[in-house]
C-alpha cells in the first residue's frame, strides 16, 4: 500500500489513522436495522488505501466502512 493517498472529510480536513470523526448525516448501516445518527463520535478510525473510505467500529456496528464525504473531523 502506497503512503501518498490523502484521505479527506467532508470539510477538505486532512484524516489519518487513529482519529476521531463524527458524522455529518444519519446513515442507515446495510445489512442491519441500525442507523447511525447525526452527530455521532467514532473513534479510532483506519485508512484502507481509498481516499474515500475510512474503516471503524462503533458501539453498534463492527467493521464499518464510512464515506468520507459524510464525516467530518472531531
Amino acid at each position: 500500500m502506497t503512503d501518498d493517498v490523502v484521505v479527506r472529510d467532508s470539510n477538505g480536513t486532512q484524516l489519518n489513522d487513529g482519529d476521531s470523526v463524527t458524522l455529518i448525516k444519519d446513515l442507515k448501516v446495510k445489512g442491519t436495522s441500525e442507523t447511525l445518527k447525526r452527530g455521532t463520535l467514532v473513534k479510532n478510525i483506519r485508512l484502507n488505501g481509498n481516499p474515500g473510505e475510512v474503516e471503524a467500529n462503533t458501539k453498534q456496528v463492527k467493521g464499518l466502512v464510512l464515506k468520507t464525504e459524510f464525516v467530518k473531523k472531531a
